[in-house]
């Protein structure tokens, strides 16, 4: 099979190459993978569009600049490398509502919507209150054995499968 139409990759492949460009990044611009700074930018520089520079004064962008970076860049990439690898493997198809989702809760495109809307909030104030996402904290802090990243990466884990068993079993059963 052509590596790149498989649907899935090997996750230790992927592990190893996510470790190089941890090395990389370090190496080339001394700083940490990391998305959740890359979204807050981007809301910055939305604001800025609304509000001029004012933003700018704001004290969380005096010490992150509203600047198109390699790592803003790295997230733009992440997309279009998840469409691009969804496409070329033939696994793309649009659906306002996964498989497994209308299985548990039916077929409810609104419900669907407000659940990834709620989610999604929830995953931004998370990485901000704790001051790093999952890729900025379980893969580059753990990376330098942070002990913050470690207890962050590992409440990531205990916080997902706890929310997952009450979805599907205790909501949903």
């Amino acid at each position: 099979m052509d590596f790149w139409t498989m649907p899935r990759w090997s996750p230790y492949l992927v592990g190893a190459g996510i470790g190089v460009l941890s090395w990389l990044s370090f190496l080339l611009s001394n700083k940490p993978i990391g998305c959740s700074t890359a979204f807050a930018k981007t809301s910055g520089m939305i604001e800025r569009i609304f509000r001029g520079a004012v933003v700018e004064e704001k004290e969380y962008y005096r010490k992150v600049s509203l600047t198109v970076d390699w790592q803003w860049m790295l997230v733009v990439g992440v997309v279009i490398g998840a469409f691009l690898s969804a496409l070329l493997s033939g696994s793309l198809k649009m659906e306002w509502v996964p498989g497994r989702f209308e299985s548990t809760f039916g077929y409810a495109p609104i419900l669907r919507w407000v659940i990834a809307v709620i989610g999604g909030f929830l995953m931004g104030f998370g990485s901000r209150w704790a001051n790093g996402c999952t890729s900025g904290h379980g893969i580059s802090g753990t990376l330098q054995m942070a002990v913050s990243s470690w207890i962050a990466a590992i409440s990531f884990f205990i916080g997902g499968i706890a929310v997952a068993m009450l979805i599907f079993r205790v909501i949903a059963g």
